[in-house]
């Protein structure tokens, strides 16, 4: 057996097919970094310690009698707004939560190709903010810099990623919840089509705004979770046609013309592009451009997405919050976004839903002319820890759409968007990661992640740790 423990996804699979390392290792390597990290990073709500060292022991026996899997043996984190039978779903909330009796679909496709889930990642309150911290769990940590945060939703499934906790987590994204964690912590992430990967046991989560996505520090990593979870349950609303994910990892992406793209949609609240992030998004422009590609600076015509994001989005919040145990315990702003859907969840409802189609029309016409749209992923490097403690719900709000406008009306359209690593704010440093988007089209994850990729093997970004939490030979 090899005395230095892999780190990635597929290199972990490869160490595990190849008798190089047992699920075993790999599982209490991992279990005993989030003991080391939980009272510092703190990226994780449950651990299944006991669960997922019985469930290693298994594949370690399955591999040895020649079973393979894709993913037989190596461990995985899942959101905790996914259902992992035996263990509650709090969805970042307080309270006492009921154990769940079966897996979420999503959950139950790794499982069947062999993956160990040694535990939920924390996320705020119904995944409400692009910072991963609240009362039921305390604060999750960037492990490139403690007093930052990872982002949110999915700031611990994120958190967990870029320390090397796990090599690759599922995360979610209603409104850029996989993409702005993955960009705060130099990782690739992916929203992929609406429906790609199941919600079920809920027919579509937040009226069909929110996807379930891959989080991984490469783009194959981040490809193959991707195809091994994606597939739908009978009663699912969103059911895309198959693509391949993981033919275009190695296939070169021909010479693609992308929009360069800094405009916001239209909130009716200030948003400014730090310098520092243009910057980055300059650059990397320069990078695809030498590359071969035609890069020109366009716009989408975003209108008025934001008319159809709110309602799906509060009438989802009220719907979940139905779930909690004591609605009193949460945070006095998801009380007020809660009754806010109330009051949208009817007619308002109904017609933004049915302005997705216009919608769809017309941000799609950049489509006519580009293949891929680039823009930041967020406006601003990541935020401090507490940031946004104490702030009123209005004024969160306008402090959130501030420092992530870009990433959310790809969730109103439903179609595919991917963050990729764009360097630092403080290159010196390497602690304050920055992200770049590709945004395409219907069933486009093929040409985002073969761009990604070709992208990857000029920038490299995998060979980075962060410091503080850089993994060595074991």
């Amino acid at each position: 057996m090899t005395s230095v423990i892999p780190k990635g996804l597929g290199e972990q699979i490869r160490a595990l097919l190849g008798g190089e390392v047992t699920s075993r290792a790999l599982v209490e390597q991992s279990l005993g970094r989030i003991a080391e990290t939980q009272p510092t990073l703190n990226a994780f709500r449950r651990i299944r310690a006991e669960a997922a060292l019985r469930e290693a022991a298994e594949a370690d026996r399955r591999l040895a009698a020649g079973e393979r899997l894709p993913l037989l043996g190596v461990p995985l984190a899942v959101k905790d707004d996914t259902d992992v039978a035996g263990e509650p779903t709090a969805f970042g909330c307080p309270g006492d939560f009921p154990a769940k009796a079966e897996d979420g679909e999503a959950v139950r496709r790794l499982k069947a190709a062999g993956a160990v889930i040694v535990g939920k990642t924390n996320t705020p309150e119904l995944g409400q903010w692009p910072f991963t911290e609240g009362p039921a769990f305390g604060d999750t940590r960037n492990p490139w810099n403690p007093g930052y945060t990872p982002g949110g939703s999915s700031g611990g499934a994120a958190a967990a990623v870029a320390a090397g906790l796990v090599p690759a987590a599922l995360g979610s994204d209603g409104a850029g919840s996989v993409r702005i964690p993955a960009a705060w912590t130099h990782l690739v992430g992916i929203k992929p089509q609406r429906g790609r990967i199941s919600t079920w046991p809920d027919i579509e989560a937040f009226n069909g705004i929110t996807c379930n996505g891959p989080l991984a520090r490469t783009v194959a990593d981040a490809a193959l979770l991707l195809h091994v979870a994606t597939g739908n349950h009978e009663g699912e609303l969103h059911r895309p046609e198959p693509v391949d994910v993981l033919s275009a990892v190695g296939r070169d992406p021909r010479r693609l013309r992308i929009a360069l793209s800094f405009k916001t949609a239209f909130t009716g609240t200030s948003k400014r592009l730090d310098p520092v992030v243009r910057a980055a998004i300059v650059r990397l422009a320069e990078r695809l451009a030498a590359l071969g590609h035609e890069v020109v600076e366009a716009e989408p015509r975003y209108g008025l997405v934001g008319f159809s994001f709110l309602p799906r989005a509060t009438a989802g919040l009220t719907e979940w919050s139905s779930r909690v145990p004591d609605p009193l315990l949460l945070d006095v702003r998801t009380r007020g976004a809660v009754r806010n859907g109330r009051l949208l969840g009817g007619a308002p409802l109904r017609w933004a839903r049915s302005y997705e189609g216009p919608l769809r029309r017309h941000v799609g016409a950049i489509f006519e002319r580009f293949d891929v749209v680039l823009s930041p992923t967020t406006a601003t490097p990541p935020l401090r820890i507490g940031a946004m403690a104490g702030l009123s719900g209005w004024r969160t709000d306008r402090a959130m759409i501030a420092a992530c406008p870009y990433a959310w009306p790809w969730n109103v359209l439903g179609w595919p968007a991917m963050n990729v690593p764009a360097g630092f704010a403080d290159p010196e440093h390497r602690t304050l990661p920055l992200g770049a988007q590709f945004l395409g089209p219907a069933n486009s994850e093929p040409v985002l992640i073969s761009l990604a990729a070709q992208l990857e093997a000029d920038q490299r970004w995998y060979e980075r740790w962060p410091q503080v939490f850089r993994p060595g030979p074991q």
